[in-house]
């Protein structure tokens, strides 16, 4: 952990020390708080850094030109002043500045991602919900990053054999004769301080959901290995952290009902519906060489649906989701069209049975208002000029 002192020379987007080496501008209220007053009072700003992180903020009276790490922190005051304990003003001060850690590319407010980090610091069982293509995955993928945790991911959707997948099977071959091969599960819930992904939880087995009631449990925290009378168990270690996705709705055909007492296991964050400026925000960042215009446009019909589906006689029965609009805005950058990307990506998902009044026709006429003229040049649609790495985020 290092400190330095910052001179105040542009506060837009970059703070500057005495050797000219940038650091971005802080995300948190606290951070940009800080740099304001000490604008405002003509200081110089005092910052601790740990591995390239902004960790603590402080206005100081030295020069920017010092070395003298003396100064008084923000985070030293504060400790000077409160009776609390020094860890939970570690973890406070650590929750209040995590909104450094979110990547950009997450399109969730500032209090639901230091609500995530909160909670996972907290060791609670986090449920991430949401419309299907949100970002709930992402998100959890981004809290692990930040975290520095150990962790792991188990995809309960895509497993019809939750005992295999959560506890183990017996085997036997002549050399060993009978014997238990533990999952994987077993041995992340034994590491401490993990944080384990149950992705699409809502499409889980039943038994996937009992196996988990006395994991879950706060006053359990514990896995049995077999359900006779006597047979082992397995202690969930301290620190572990359950993040679980689940697509709640009757949208989501393929879903289960939980039980209410799995759901009260957990605490809920609802990842947010993008508007029509994040989610060009949103795109422009992943494919910064598609022109504006056909961004734009596709952002634009994917509000269309969301608009629609949002009115008390919604003429269609589902919305577009942040994935596909990357799909087809990857599908721009490839060459195509955007009539061939609504052909391939949009239509298939709504039904053409009434004609004029069904659902893919009313799309359609979303769709049509931003067709151009499949004549036009490559280079009227792709911007040469700004390199692109493409990117899969959702």
């Amino acid at each position: 952990m290092t400190k330095t002192i910052l001179r105040i020379s542009d506060c837009k987007k970059y703070l500057t020390d005495s050797n000219n080496v940038q650091f971005k501008m802080p995300k948190s209220i606290q951070g940009q708080s800080i740099i304001k007053k000490a604008i405002a009072k003509g200081k110089n700003l005092a910052i601790t850094i740990d591995e390239g992180i902004v960790e603590d903020y402080g206005l100081s009276s030295k020069s920017a030109s010092t070395t003298d790490d003396s100064f008084t922190s923000l985070s030293r005051v504060i400790e000077k002043e409160s009776k609390l304990p020094k860890a939970q003003l570690a973890t406070m001060n650590f929750i209040k500045t995590s909104g450094d850690l979110k990547p950009d590319l997450l399109k969730m407010t500032e209090l639901k991602w230091k609500f995530l980090v909160r909670s996972a610091v907290r060791g609670k069982n986090i449920m991430m919900t949401g419309a299907s293509g949100c970002g709930k995955t992402m998100a959890a993928k981004s809290l692990v990053k930040a975290l520095k945790r150990p962790d792991f991911y188990f995809n309960l959707g895509a497993t019809q054999d939750p005992r295999s997948t959560l506890i183990g099977n017996t085997h036997f071959n002549k050399e060993d004769g009978t014997f238990f091969n533990e999952a994987l599960f077993v041995q992340a819930i034994q590491t401490k301080d993990a944080v384990i992904l149950l992705d699409e939880l809502s499409r889980a087995h039943p038994d996937a959901h009992n196996i988990l009631m006395t994991v879950l449990d706060e006053g359990q925290r514990y896995l049995r290995l077999d359900e006779a009378k006597g047979s082992p168990t397995i202690k969930v270690a301290d620190g572990v952290t359950f993040i679980a996705t689940a697509n709640i709705g009757n949208e989501y055909t393929a879903t289960r009902v939980m039980d209410r007492a799995l759901l009260d296991r957990f605490i809920i964050v609802e990842m947010d519906i993008l508007n029509e400026e994040q989610e060009i925000e949103l795109l422009t960042q992943l494919f910064p060489n598609v022109t504006k215009r056909y961004i734009d446009s596709i952002a634009n019909i994917v509000s269309g649906t969301r608009t629609e589906l949002a009115t008390e006689n919604p003429r269609i029965s589902t919305m577009i989701s942040t994935r596909n609009s990357v799909e087809m805005v990857s599908l721009l950058y490839d060459g195509f069209n955007i009539a061939e990307s609504a052909e391939v990506c949009i239509y298939p998902q709504y039904d053409q049975s009434g004609g004029m009044d069904s659902e893919r026709t009313f799309v359609k006429q979303l769709v049509q208002k931003h067709i151009v003229d499949d004549t036009i040049a490559e280079e009227d649609l792709i911007n040469t000029n700004e390199e692109m790495e493409y990117t899969t985020a959702i």
